[in-house]
């Protein structure tokens, strides 16, 4: 049986997470207690529910333990999200899934009991900067404070070698986790796996060795 997902908050995070998750086939509930955002996003989730997400009568109504996971997408209303979280946390939500404002917020996010919180406007932000910085990044995703994964498009000079040959873990303390060739996807590629021309690179490493590998590399 496929994950149940409810999706608090049916703002543009919210609404972009659930019609993402619908479309790939998977059950789930929208809750907002906007009307008019629940009926912009009616047909983009499976069910759709007008409530207030801080009123726990509401949430055990609406039978919010039989999620397996609950994302709490509440925009600009701190104190509803964190009351939120706080109500699902009690309820026995198994996976709690927080977007915060800011890390403060984020903070206290994990303490009343979120299992994961997202930070999306950051995060863009920190992705729109490191392809500011280098036209060739395609993506950048932090993993913890000083790792992260980056997608990286490769440069004329890489082309026509291979991973052996280049021997980017030596030189620049990352390592190639993937390659993407147009629509294929090669998870751990050999050594031998000879680079083309637009080939994206998917490495992982510390922060500040991503930085010297996307300048140079």
């Amino acid at each position: 049986m496929s994950k149940q997902f409810a999706i608090i908050g049916m703002g543009r995070f919210g609404s972009s997470v659930a019609r993402t998750l619908y479309e790939m086939d998977y059950e789930v509930m929208g809750i907002d207690e906007n009307e008019e955002r629940i009926n912009e996003n009616i047909q983009y989730v499976t069910h759709a529910v007008a409530a207030d997400s801080t009123d726990e009568r509401a949430l055990k109504e609406i039978g919010i333990r039989n999620f397996d996971v609950v994302v709490v997408a509440i925009g600009v209303d701190i104190q509803a999200s964190i009351l939120t979280v706080l109500t699902l946390k009690e309820l026995g939500v198994k996976k709690i899934v927080a977007k915060a404002q800011n890390e403060r917020h984020g903070q206290v996010l994990y303490k009343v009991g979120a299992d994961r919180v997202v930070f999306p406007e950051r995060d863009m932000g920190v992705r729109v900067a490191h392809n500011l910085i280098s036209a060739n990044v395609l993506d950048f995703i932090e993993l913890a404070e000083d790792y992260s994964v980056a997608e990286v498009v490769v440069s004329s000079k890489l082309v026509g070698q291979n991973l052996r040959q280049l021997d980017i873990r030596r030189k620049y303390e990352v390592n190639v986790i993937a390659i993407k060739s147009g629509d294929k996807f090669n998870i751990a590629p050999s050594p031998d796996e000879v680079i083309q021309y637009g080939d994206v690179l998917v490495v992982i490493g510390n922060n500040k060795d991503l930085k010297a590998f996307e300048e140079r590399a």
